[in-house]
């Protein structure tokens, strides 16, 4: 199997996932930041991972997702959020969409720890994202239980 991994790391959460991603897929892989990850064409598999601006895959992430129609994806993103969240639901959804035409094998997402300077700039705000409630429990994140489900996750979606 011919695996790429690409990730987008605002504070370093979704690289660590990506690493974690790349280390659990056996055969021919490839690892990349989305600036300079390949075309996903030829890929058996490819595992996408973003972090959240405004609710949505950041924008670097955004762009590459509409590059992988008539792909098997597999989708994993951190933010702040609670996993369970709407705010989570409606991120995932919104990558799911951008990725229309791709046969999306299995998603997953979790906290990210949020930089303190940014956690204090967005508290700051006269209306702060709905996000922020949660973003207290985002510290220590992601953690080795978040390592451990997401390669279950990639496992089951990859089948292996």
């Amino acid at each position: 199997m011919k695996t790429l991994v690409v990730y987008s790391s605002q504070s370093g959460n979704t690289k660590k996932l990506a690493e974690a991603v790349y280390e659990v897929l056996p055969g021919e892989k490839e690892i990349h930041p989305v600036e300079e990850a390949p075309d996903p064409e030829g890929f058996d598999l490819v595992a996408v991972g973003f972090w959240f601006k405004a609710g949505n895959p950041d924008p670097k992430s955004a762009e590459y997702l509409r590059k992988v129609q008539g792909t098997r994806l597999f989708l994993f993103a951190t933010h702040g959020a609670a996993p369970d969240s709407e705010h989570a639901r409606k991120g995932m959804a919104a990558a799911r969409a951008l990725a229309e035409g791709a046969d999306i094998v299995g998603t997953f997402n979790c906290q990210g720890a949020v930089k303190p300077g940014l956690l204090e700039k967005v508290k700051a705000r006269p209306n702060p994202p709905e996000w922020i409630g949660d973003a207290d429990s985002a510290a220590g994140h992601p953690d080795e239980g978040d390592f451990e489900a997401l390669k279950n996750a990639v496992k089951r979606a990859a089948g292996f």
